[in-house]
């Protein structure tokens, strides 16, 4: 690892009038940056599939956006806003979570946490598909919320309600917000709740959209199935970490964010059956989801305990892991499956992709521009060196859009 990597060598200087604010019209209309060879090339999402071919195989982050934002008052009328980051009682898995009744117990990020001195209480409304309060019982809900003991830089937050018909997800979807990345400074319009989620999101768990597969249209996937290029899906719920810039000098000093992966037997016998062709991660949560599913088979076929749990810099700090074939740590991690007579494995990763990291699975990346000082701009690294700032620089000189709602890159 280089420990003089400074926050320098990942700053940059991003114009306001740069930052997309709001998504395009069409989601596939935006532009692509195609870098390969050493060379940029100008395009538009829509001809995305003119840049791969049947040798590709593409990989997708299902995950899908929760309603993560609660606004609420106190008994003075303060303001105060809780932002839900990941599950604790009964559960910690995000989909038994959200299936609960009556309790749920979550960390939770709080502004204005001094003015929430011990519970908030409200009403929630629960509306049917034409958008009228629905009339049998359990159409409205009393919620109690309750601080309790801080955990980092999050609180434990306990939800309570009255009304045992109506689980979790029930009253937050009614009630919660669209959590928009904290650049895009303004309210949530309903044009959010569609084009803040990617088409192909199923598995609800994230406070942050896997932004790379916004620009996918059913046009686009059309497009890549007439080419024969196969593709899957992957889970990581995006946590809110994803924005948090580092404001270490030394980048290593930073705390990675943990976030949870589910690796179903399906993408270990994809990945096995595609090992010759060039795996595309669409995002940097599938990159790093990838290199976190090799890393786990490698700790397995090693012997490694908690072989489940990838931490920050333990690839880079045990050198026998980088020497497990990518064969060998998928062949263990389908063994793992069927000796537990598992149909998916539940994890957790902090891994942090560093510049010299060498990727073992994704070997080309679909992402947006993201932000100055930022962990991402890290993992751009690892693919480009220092390219990344003559792309980048291209890109602000060329009308490209930046961050969550902006433009799209291509390296391969």
């Amino acid at each position: 690892m280089d420990t003089n990597l400074r926050l320098s060598d990942i700053d940059y200087y991003l114009p306001d009038e740069k930052i997309a604010f709001f998504p395009l019209d069409d989601r596939d209309q935006s532009k692509l940056l195609v870098y390969k060879d050493n060379i940029i090339i100008d395009s538009k999402f829509t001809h995305l599939s003119d840049y791969l071919d049947n040798n590709c195989a593409l990989i997708f982050n299902d995950s899908k956006v929760i309603h993560a934002r609660l606004l609420l008052s106190n008994k003075e009328g303060a303001k105060i806003e809780l932002f839900l980051i990941e599950p604790v009682s009964p559960t910690q898995d995000f989909a038994s979570s959200f299936l609960q009744t009556g309790m749920v117990v979550w960390k939770c990020l709080i502004r204005n946490a001094k003015k929430f001195k011990d519970t908030i209480v409200f009403n929630v409304e629960i509306k049917g598909c034409d958008g009228q309060v629905e009339s049998k019982s359990g159409s409205s809900v009393r919620i109690t919320a309750k601080k309790g003991d801080k955990v980092g830089d999050m609180f434990l937050v306990t939800f309570m309600w009255d009304n045992e018909a109506i689980v979790f997800m029930e009253w937050l979807d009614a009630f919660g917000k669209i959590p928009l990345p904290p650049y895009i400074k303004r309210d949530t319009h309903t044009i959010d709740e569609v084009r803040y989620q990617t088409i192909y999101a199923q598995q609800d768990g994230s406070v942050a959209a896997p932004t790379a597969g916004l620009h996918f249209s059913e046009f686009v996937l059309q497009s890549l199935k007439d080419k024969k290029i196969a593709f899957a899906n992957i889970t990581l719920h995006v946590s809110a970490g994803t924005f948090k810039p580092i404001t270490t000098d030394l980048v290593l000093e930073h705390k990675m964010h943990q976030e949870q992966i589910i690796i179903s037997k399906d993408i270990i016998k994809f990945l096995l059956e595609n090992k010759h062709k060039k795996i595309v991660a669409v995002g940097t949560t599938v990159a790093r989801t990838l290199e976190s599913i090799f890393i786990m088979g490698a700790k397995l076929f090693l012997n490694f305990s908690q072989p489940t749990k990838v931490e920050q810099f333990e690839i880079y700090e045990n050198r026998l892991l980088e020497e497990v074939s990518v064969e060998d740590a998928l062949l263990y991690l389908q063994n793992y499956l069927r000796v537990n007579n598992l149909q998916e494995i539940r994890a957790t990763t902090s891994l942090m992709i560093l510049p010299h990291y060498r990727h073992k699975i994704a070997k080309g990346l679909i992402t947006n521009f993201h932000q100055p000082k930022s962990t991402l701009l890290l993992l751009i690294s690892s693919y480009l060196g220092e390219q990344w700032r003559r792309i980048y620089l291209h890109a602000i000189n060329h009308g490209y859009r930046f961050l969550s709602y902006g433009d799209s890159n291509l390296y391969l």
